[in-house]
């Protein structure tokens, strides 16, 4: 009797901790959908961002001399480091998306969460440094550098810095969304009883 009540109670036990594995299964999932849109949008925001100008560079008699400029992203290669950062943890957050759903069918081992930790953090530290390099080129555009006698752009192509920024913002949401993700992927990879609940 004692003994079918301890199947009971540890029964009972395995099935709370599978709700709650399930549960917090699916709070990574959505926090996966999220960074998979704020990347996506940032990666898209900035590939797109374009904005052209005409200045007046010089005057002959009355006729003035104008020049047309463009400001692109292309141009300044910690953007294309941007675009190509944010566009890998959008395609991280896909894959990493599709595995969720598909569940632990493919596993082995229980080797599946290994990876996933490592690649989440691995997309976490690259969009890291894409932001970071952004933002110092941004912040370089806004202000310029009196010291080296770099002029700042943004007085003259404002809808292209404010892209930028907008970029950045969106991109940053999804950087520390993919934190929170790498965080709770190495805590479901060092409990032992999610590994082996991943691995039946």
């Amino acid at each position: 009797m004692a003994l079918e009540n301890g199947e009971k109670v540890e029964v009972g036990l395995s099935v709370v901790a599978e709700a709650k594995a399930k549960k917090k299964d699916w709070v990574v999932l959505s926090l996966r959908v999220v960074a998979f849109f704020a990347t996506a949008s940032a990666t898209l925001v900035m590939a797109l961002n374009k904005q052209t100008k005409s200045f007046v560079v010089a005057n002959v008699g009355n006729s003035p001399i104008t020049a047309t400029l463009a400001a692109k992203f292309n141009q300044t290669p910690a953007f294309v480091f941007f675009v190509v950062a944010n566009a890998n943890a959008s395609l991280h957050n896909l894959v990493m998306i599709a595995m969720d759903v598909l569940g632990p069918q493919y596993d082995y081992k229980g080797l599946r969460l290994l990876f996933i930790a490592i690649l989440d953090m691995m997309a976490m530290a690259l969009a890291s440094a894409g932001d970071g390099a952004a933002t110092f080129m941004s912040e370089l555009g806004k202000n310029g550098n009196s010291h080296a006698r770099w002029d700042k752009i943004c007085d003259k192509f404002q809808t292209y810095c404010n892209r930028s920024g907008a970029a950045l913002v969106v991109s940053f949401i999804g950087f520390i969304l993919l934190l929170i993700i790498s965080v709770m992927s190495i805590i479901k990879l060092l409990k032992p009883n999610r590994i082996n609940h991943a691995s039946p």
